[in-house]
Formats: C-alpha cells, structure tokens, sequence
C-alpha cells in the first residue's frame, strides 16, 4: 500500500503538493459557503512547466480554473498531456488565447501549454498582448517577469499547509482500488457530512470543497496515484471515517483489507483492517 512514511514516494508527495495548491486556489476562489468553490473563468499563468507548476496545474484543474504554461521543451510538455496534466500542446500564443478564451467564456477547465524556446520571455509576450491572468504561482520571492502581473492585479496563489487543528487522512486499499475506493470515499463524505451538525462554527464551506477535492482529484492525479486518496480534514471526520471503517470491514460490507493513514502536527498513525476470515 501506499504510505505516509517519513520518506514518502513520490506520489504521495506529489498529492501533498497538489493539496496545499488546491487550497490556495479554492481560498482565492472567494464563494460563500453554500456553494461548492470553483475558478471558473479565472486564468492562471503557471509560468515554466516544471515539477511545480505540473502540482499547481492538477490543483488548479481541480478548482476548475483555466491555466497557460510555457515550455522550452516539446517532450515536457508532450509527457504533461499524458499525465493528463495539460489538455493541449501548441506551439504559438495565438493559438493558446483561441483556446483559453473559448474555455474562459464557458467558465469551463482547460489547461494549455505552449512550447516556446524562450520561456522567460513569454511573460512579456502576454502583456503585449494584454493578457493579464488573475492568479500566479506561488512564491515567497515572485518572479521579475510577474512584476508587471502582481501590479496590475494578478494575485499569487498561497501554497496552505494544515493549520494545528487539522489532519491529513490518506487511505488505500491492498487490491481492486476501481471498486473500493469510491465506496471508501463516499464514506468519508458522510463523515464530513455528519460533522456539519457537530458543534462549533459551520463546516459546509469545508464539505464543499472536499466534495470537489475527492470527486475531481482521481481523475486528475494520474495513474502514479490512482491507489492513493488523500483528505484535509478535522479530527472527528478522521476518527469517525477510522471508526466506520473497522466496522463495514470487520462486518465484510468492505471485503479488503484497507489502510487509513493520519497525519496532525508531528502525530501520525497507522491503522490497518483487514477483513475477518471465516
């Protein structure tokens, strides 16, 4: 199974990377709480397609954002569209603009990537053109090409890691993910769900965009972690979805055996049912 180790494979922190954007992107998205968040119609420049802009790229694809990218090398960007990173590979701006606009207006994802030798003159490019993205990568030192971005509005995308109070839930199963995991992950989905009525603050803000996060993550995440899901949550949604868990397993409702991970602060814990033989 897939592991929350101290050295984790990299599919796992590839996911990691890709939740922390997911994050910032759906904290930029803005929407009120009975909504379930989405960038449709904002553009985000990624800049160069590198490993990354490849994590922000899957987030932001997640939170249903339209994104450009550039690359100096064809075959990077030919290996991000089987990755399902990217949806189109062109080689002018023009042709990525068409493409983006039609998808902007719709409100609908796209990714685009545009091959070009020169990659840190591509930003210039895009302000000759008027282009001005609403989102940027993010940095703690942005970019000189972004200056002329962040001036005009475009906004960094803040990459957030869990606060104190949050876990990281990941779960995987020892075969047959196709058939378990969307099973496991509707469970998970009705934890957050029983929460929204446990006591404190309101968490359907949070349930949204999980629910956007564990119906959309799959498909984009790519093979490297079709075994793997991961969730940001808060201590009673784990404990509850831990808690079911053992007992649809233990009951065979859930007939494999099915590892839950959590990670809060410097704790972290494994736990492993395995369906009782008879």
């Amino acid at each position: 199974m897939n592991s929350m180790a101290t050295n984790p494979p990299a599919a796992l922190e590839f996911t990691l990377q890709v939740e922390r954007c997911y994050a910032g992107l759906i904290r930029a998205a803005g929407h009120g709480p009975a909504a379930e968040p989405s960038l449709g119609g904002k553009l985000l420049y990624a800049g160069p397609l590198d490993a990354q802009a490849s994590a922000l790229l899957v987030a932001a694809n997640i939170a249903g954002a339209a994104t450009l990218a550039v690359s100096k090398e064809a075959a990077v960007g030919k290996q991000a569209i089987r990755d399902g990173v990217v949806d189109f590979l062109v080689t002018s701006l023009d042709e990525a603009l068409r493409i983006l606009k039609n998808e902007i207006r719709k409100r609908t994802t796209v990714a685009v990537c545009v091959a070009q030798d020169n990659e840190a003159d591509f930003a210039r490019l895009l302000l000759e053109r008027g282009v001005l993205p609403d989102l940027l990568p993010p940095s703690s030192a942005p970019a000189p090409e972004f200056a002329a971005f962040l001036h005009q509005g475009a906004r960094p995308v803040v990459a957030i890691h869990p606060d104190v109070s949050q876990v990281l839930l990941a779960w995987s199963v020892a075969a047959a993910p196709a058939q378990w995991l969307p099973k496991l992950d509707a469970l998970a989905m009705d934890c957050l769900i029983e929460n929204i009525g446990a006591p404190g603050p309101s968490h359907l803000g949070t349930w949204n965009s999980a629910h956007r996060w564990l119906r959309l993550a799959p498909r984009y995440l790519g093979r490297g972690s079709e075994g793997l899901r991961l969730l940001r949550c808060d201590e009673y949604t784990a404990a509850r979805f831990r808690k079911k868990v053992q007992e649809q397993v233990e009951g065979r409702e859930i007939s494999v055996a099915v590892e839950i991970q959590t990670r809060c602060g410097e704790q972290f814990k494994i736990s492993q049912f395995a369906p009782l033989t008879r």
